[in-house]
């Protein structure tokens, strides 16, 4: 398998298996209709998702197997704030009583609208400024957005899982995450622009048609944030070399393309501009951390395999050793 196929590559995610016959029992409080198909989706490894078409539509089944109920309605009324201000993501299906989410098989679980489209496995800066267009038209809908949610996976977090993957990795991997962390620190009282955020969006989280952006989807780790801390997630995986000895060094073009895309639709701030090294760094050190503690901490599931943590090593290497500057 390639270096760029270990790193994209997801096995199937059902940690909560769901009979047809316990799908239409639930299926009972919507108005939706008898179902007509019903698989599990090859992707994810937060969730249990599968597609389900009734007689009314295509949707989205997903079974939260680590969001506690409490936190559910700052992504569900978060995907439907945002699709009701034109962004293209999946609206929530409200039951016969208005609610937006219910237990099923013990899991708290909800049902979204299916966007039409496929992920984009080779952007080019067409598809780059698309989502950088997106992203920012994302960020200015979700301003108005009423729900504040800390990032389940910040600095807190980063400080925790260094600890507990620390017995599992080498001495120059333990001091490249400690070091990390005392740099970021210095910027923990930074005062950039916030709101809700995807927290996620790299190219399989994006749906298209064509050149055109269908569908943002997997709020899963949507939080309130850093607007260009979201960014700069974007930029780490859309806007780099896929393969070779400099897999993960950036690509300016592409990079050029969505930042350039995003500042059109949503200005940044001189402080955003300024740190925008920094934050990449740290984008780079969040999804290193996560894909460490996912391979080194499994949780059981039915088919699970987790995301190669390597390229983001590499990813925060290059990005220390660089210093990227702003796009001009």
């Amino acid at each position: 398998m390639s270096a760029a196929a270990r790193r994209r590559g997801r096995s199937m995610s059902v940690y909560t298996t769901v009979t047809p016959e316990e799908l239409a029992a639930w299926l009972g409080r919507y108005s939706l209709g008898a179902v007509q198909a019903f698989e599990p989706i090859a992707a994810g490894i937060e969730n249990t998702n599968y597609f389900v078409t009734t007689d009314k539509g295509r949707y989205v089944l997903t079974l939260y197997e680590r969001l506690p109920p409490e936190e559910l309605p700052f992504y569900l009324n978060l995907m439907a704030h945002l699709a009701h201000a034109g962004v293209k993501a999946p609206a929530p299906q409200p039951d016969r009583t208005g609610a937006l989410w219910s237990f099923l098989n013990g899991k708290p679980a909800g049902l979204v609208s299916r966007l039409d489209g496929a992920p984009i496995v080779w952007p080019d800066a067409v598809h780059c400024a698309a989502v950088g267009a997106a992203l920012a038209q994302l960020h200015l809908a979700s301003s108005s957005y009423r729900g504040r949610l800390s990032n389940r996976r910040g600095p807190g977090w980063w400080r925790q899982a260094a600890r507990i993957i620390r017995p599992f990795i080498s001495a120059d991997q333990n001091a490249l995450l400690l070091s990390e962390i005392k740099f970021q620190s210095a910027f923990a009282k930074a005062k950039l622009p916030r709101g809700a955020i995807h927290g996620d969006l790299f190219c399989d989280n994006v749906l298209f048609n064509d050149e055109r952006v269908s569908g943002i989807i997997d709020f899963g780790f949507a939080a309130t944030d850093a607007f260009a801390y979201d960014l700069a997630i974007a930029v780490n995986d859309w806007c780099i070399l896929r393969n070779g000895a400099d897999e993960g060094a950036l690509v300016p073009e592409l990079v050029a393309a969505m930042v350039g895309a995003y500042d059109h639709e949503r200005r940044l701030s001189s402080e955003e501009r300024a740190l925008w090294g920094p934050l990449l760094r740290a984008a780079a050190l969040r999804f290193w951390l996560s894909r460490l503690y996912d391979l080194h901490r499994p949780r059981p599931g039915e088919l699970i395999h987790a995301h190669d943590p390597d390229i983001f090593e590499r990813i925060l290497r290059d990005r220390i050793a660089t210093s990227p500057r702003f796009p001009r």
